[in-house]
């Protein structure tokens, strides 16, 4: 079996961080551009209630300061995106990176027990393959 395939087949919790950065809906984005700075993420989960509610992402961040609105003003409620792509912390790799191209999403929420336990991104499963491929070890 190639490296590539085995990295394929390992569940997704593998590359998710231990760390989830969460903001409140009344965040704004001035606050959630600090979260993400100091997270060192590229999305932060909308949390209202217990609830997960959206992800608000580098990408709408930039959509909004394209779209000129006040950074101190406009809340994460107002621009997070609310539908959401699911995978269960065993799901392979693969899986959940086709799920990804399907969606056009960059970010995936990832659960086990019904529970909130990770964000794998695009660029770390890119980071999985691509150091499979070359024969390296973690990149990080």
């Amino acid at each position: 079996m190639s490296e590539r395939a085995a990295v394929a087949d390992l569940p997704v919790s593998t590359f998710t961080a231990d760390v989830v950065t969460e903001i409140p809906p009344s965040a704004t984005l001035l606050e959630v551009a600090d979260a993400l700075a100091a997270g060192e993420v590229g999305a932060a989960v909308v949390r209202d209630e217990g609830k997960v509610v959206g992800v608000v992402s580098e990408r709408d961040l930039v959509g909004a300061l394209a779209r000129r609105e006040p950074m101190d003003e406009v809340t994460a409620a107002e621009v997070a995106s609310t539908e959401l792509v699911w995978a269960e912390a065993s799901a392979p790799v693969a899986e959940v990176a086709n799920e990804m191209l399907v969606h056009y999403v960059r970010h995936v929420l990832v659960e086990e027990d019904g529970r909130l336990v990770g964000v794998v991104s695009a660029r770390d499963l890119l980071g999985a393959f691509s150091t499979a491929e070359l024969g390296l070890e973690d990149l990080d």
